[in-house]
């Protein structure tokens, strides 16, 4: 459960800078978001990124019962908050919005 960000004087405070990933692999990139004024670079530190990544897919990827076919289906990206550092867990409503209007939807079917 995202924790909301309730003081009025707080919100607004997340800015989309940008992000690394893209096809065939979408969830593996660095988001630079900058936060009250500070820069923060979240992925894999082997790519670049200074703090852990904190999202994951809201589609699928598969094949069918018999493998014949494969599927692809995008949502939504998932925002854990619990990955996020301590002092900027107050932001995860701004910045699941930040995330999920600046970077397509999951899932691009890379991991098939």
């Amino acid at each position: 459960m995202p924790v909301i960000n309730k003081s009025f004087d707080d919100y607004g405070k997340v800015k989309f800078i940008s992000y690394t990933g893209s096809w065939p692999c979408l969830c593996v990139g660095v988001l630079t978001l900058e936060i009250n004024g500070e820069k923060y670079r979240f992925g894999s530190s082997h790519i670049g990124g200074d703090l852990p990544p904190f999202w994951t897919t809201g589609g699928s990827c598969g094949f069918t019962e018999n493998y014949s076919n494969s599927y692809v289906t995008s949502g939504p990206w998932i925002i854990d908050e619990s990955m996020l550092p301590d002092e900027l867990k107050k932001y995860s409503s701004e910045i699941d919005t930040a995330f999920n209007d600046n970077v397509p939807f999951g899932c691009c079917g890379g991991c098939l």
